[in-house]
């Protein structure tokens, strides 16, 4: 499989982010959701910062507010009994609460050449709701019309839900509520309506029984889904074995929908898969790619804040069946990468 990295990857990185607040860090700059509008590359990117820790010894935790709309910092030392779990750097576990280090926004960039990006100085989208207390994650972009739908990760203390917004310019945004309930994320909505239904790619996580899979729904109003089916499974043995979710906005062609999807294994290496779905019904999968589109090889993403991951939100394709897979690196950088469909679609079984 022919994918050609980016020559400047990162892209975008850390450093290059103005922290919202002066006593806050970024930590990362990763899983962007992209669209093109008014003739430039516009990338939504996932803004992680956290509080600057004077110390090694505490666990911190900022958690948004809705009354004060500020933060509020929660402190724990590492020793502390009521630590139950500590050992992945992007949560720890307290015996009343389960806390993240970080909290995210979505923040724009644009590009004229989808290369170089003008980032803006302050954040995008913030934590407004109780659902969002956590902070917004993972958003994905789908044009339908002269409207932009964003779905993103809404992250609170209630759960992982899904929430929806839309936007004509990527100045004025509206809130059209959460879509779908705990535990859902990775949900990206088809660009163009099927059959009279829109429809979306989901990703429910079960607690006790069934596997990590993904979905697909469908609506009239692009608020209420239902008819919900599980589409692609986790595969033994494969790049994808230990969970899958939907990753860019389905591409069109005449052979099918085309999906680029993350896959994970059992050691928590993510990365690039395609499935190829029915133009007419997508809950019909028609084919595969046989190995992975994409899978982590170079530094930046084998080694960062969480490594061995290649995780997309979003790609651009062009007339001439290019694409450029905009995706998170080690849950810290922006990276860029090109294929084609034909590549793609020669991967297929």
């Amino acid at each position: 499989m022919k994918v050609e990295r980016f020559f400047q990857n990162p892209i975008i990185r850390p450093s290059d982010i103005t922290a919202s607040q002066n006593d806050y860090e970024v930590i990362g700059a990763f899983n962007a959701g992209t669209a093109i509008y008014q003739g430039n590359i516009i990338l939504l990117v996932r803004v992680a910062e956290r509080p600057i820790n004077a110390t090694d010894e505490l666990l911190v935790a900022p958690v948004y507010n809705p009354k004060t709309n500020s933060n509020d910092i929660y402190k724990f030392t590492k020793d502390d009994p009521n630590i139950l779990d500590a050992s992945d750097p992007r949560i720890f576990t307290h015996s009343e609460q389960t806390y993240i280090t970080s909290i995210s926004h979505l923040r724009l960039a644009t590009s004229s050449d989808g290369i170089n990006f003008t980032i803006s100085d302050t954040p995008t989208i913030s934590p407004q709701t109780k659902y969002e207390t956590f902070g917004l994650e993972d958003p994905r972009i789908t044009q339908i019309g002269e409207d932009y739908f964003i779905t993103y990760k809404a992250v609170s203390e209630l759960g992982i839900c899904t929430g929806l917004i839309k936007t004509q310019d990527f100045i004025n945004f509206e809130r059209m509520g959460i879509i779908f309930c705990p535990e859902n994320l990775d949900v990206v909505l088809f660009p163009e309506m099927i059959s009279s239904k829109y429809y979306a790619l989901t990703r429910p996580v079960p607690k006790n029984i069934g596997p990590l899979s993904i979905w697909i729904a469908s609506s009239s109003n692009l608020r209420e889904w239902g008819n919900h089916k599980a589409i692609i499974t986790p595969r033994p043995g494969k790049y994808d074995s230990a969970r899958v979710g939907a990753s860019c906005v389905p591409i069109k062609t005449k052979r099918g929908w085309l999906e680029i999807y993350h896959g994970a294994d059992e050691s928590h290496r993510y990365c690039l898969g395609a499935a190829l779905l029915d133009l007419q019904d997508p809950s019909k999968v028609l084919a595969y790619s046989k190995e992975p589109i994409m899978k982590p090889e170079a530094e930046y993403e084998l080694n960062g804040f969480f490594g061995n991951v290649v995780f997309p939100c979003g790609c651009i394709n062009d007339s001439d069946g290019n694409i450029t897979i905009y995706y998170g690196a080690s849950d810290e950088t922006t990276c860029g990468a090109t294929t084609t469909i034909g590549e793609i679609l020669d991967l297929m079984e």
